[in-house]
């Protein structure tokens, strides 16, 4: 199986410690933070496996690029410090087991991956997409596994991804356009992590937005309009994706609103806080998160994750802003109407 490439060198000569001390849902000094970190690496328990809200951000954090998140996920599950009940993660587990369930369009060497969120196939329509909305994959057989993060179950990463780039790659795929931050994130991240070759080049929807909205420049009619922007927990594993929203931005003319929760000081949207860690924190997170959208005067607060708009559009919405994914804010720039509504 699969290992993690982590160099406990690197560990030892940080001082900063910035994947714990920089923590916004732990409150640990430096001192404190590299004793627990140690043990970490050593193997022991700390209460860092059971406080951790598996929020992704060290990740980001980390100087190194040395993947501390991974390894908390793998101490976890080694010590069985789980972030969610065992019946959850057991449903989600068999749930998404590769069984033969997928459906794929007229595969070209360039596909959307669809993952196994049926939504994003009726958001990947229109003039952006004409020229690859046909070729698609769906389903279990290529459904990244990257939810398992949440779950204290890197042992199910490791058994499967090999098998979802196998399963990819017998397509014929060469470059796939991912309609979600955790396939591009599993496929740039969690695979060369554990050093899983991938065949195929992984495209984030961002980039390819941005690319295609050159090409239609003549038909863009400037938005003028100031947006929030909703940065989710699997971005913390690419962050190198997020100078995208500024360039898609600028050139549809939206203006990305400088707030306290935003980019390295981002907040996830509390979904999974509130499964995990309780109707208290979670809700904490989200009416700061929505307090500081409003504080700095959004019109709109422009979503990238589906599973950030399930629990948190809505909301945005009773507070007088207006949610819009990222595709139908991109759609309305060049007069297409939106797909996504609350």
């Amino acid at each position: 199986m699969p290992e993690l490439k982590f160099d406990k060198t690197k560990c030892a000569s940080c001082k900063a410690v910035s994947c714990l001390v920089k923590c916004q849902y732990m409150n640990l000094d430096r001192n404190e933070a590299k004793k627990e970190w140690q043990k970490l690496i050593n193997g022991e328990d700390s209460f860092v496996l059971e406080t951790c809200t598996t929020c992704y951000a060290c990740e980001e954090y980390c100087p190194f690029g040395n993947h501390p998140f991974y390894l908390i996920v793998e101490r976890q599950e080694e010590k069985n410090k789980l972030a969610a009940p065992r019946a959850l993660i057991r449903q989600w587990v068999n749930m998404c087991e590769p069984v033969g369930k997928f459906m794929v369009g007229q595969v070209k060497e360039q596909a959307l991956s669809f993952c196994l969120i049926p939504r994003l196939q009726f958001l990947a329509t229109g003039k952006l997409f004409e020229d690859v909305a046909a070729s698609w994959i769906i389903g279990a057989e290529f459904f990244c596994n990257a939810v398992y993060l949440h779950f204290s179950r890197m042992s199910v990463i490791k058994d499967r991804l090999p098998k979802v780039v196998e399963n990819i790659s017998r397509q014929g795929i060469k470059e796939l356009i991912c309609l979600h931050d955790e396939c591009y994130a599993t496929y740039n991240s969690l695979a060369p992590a554990y050093g899983i070759e991938v065949p195929f080049k992984a495209t984030h929807y961002f980039e390819y937005l941005y690319n295609k909205l050159k090409e239609f420049k003549s038909d863009i009619r400037p938005l003028n309009i100031k947006a929030a922007y909703q940065r989710n927990c699997s971005t913390r594993l690419i962050p190198d994706i997020d100078h995208f929203v500024d360039d898609i931005f600028k050139l549809i003319g939206v203006t990305r609103l400088e707030r306290e929760y935003d980019k390295k000081n981002a907040l996830c949207c509390g979904a999974i806080i509130l499964s995990l860690k309780g109707y208290d924190i979670g809700t904490d997170v989200q009416k700061r998160n929505l307090d500081d959208m409003v504080k700095c005067g959004a019109e709109y607060c422009v979503f990238n994750c589906p599973a950030c708009w399930d629990p948190l559009a809505a909301n945005v919405a009773k507070r007088g802003i207006k949610p819009i994914h990222m595709i139908d804010l991109c759609r309305l720039a060049i007069g297409e109407k939106p797909v996504l509504e609350v």
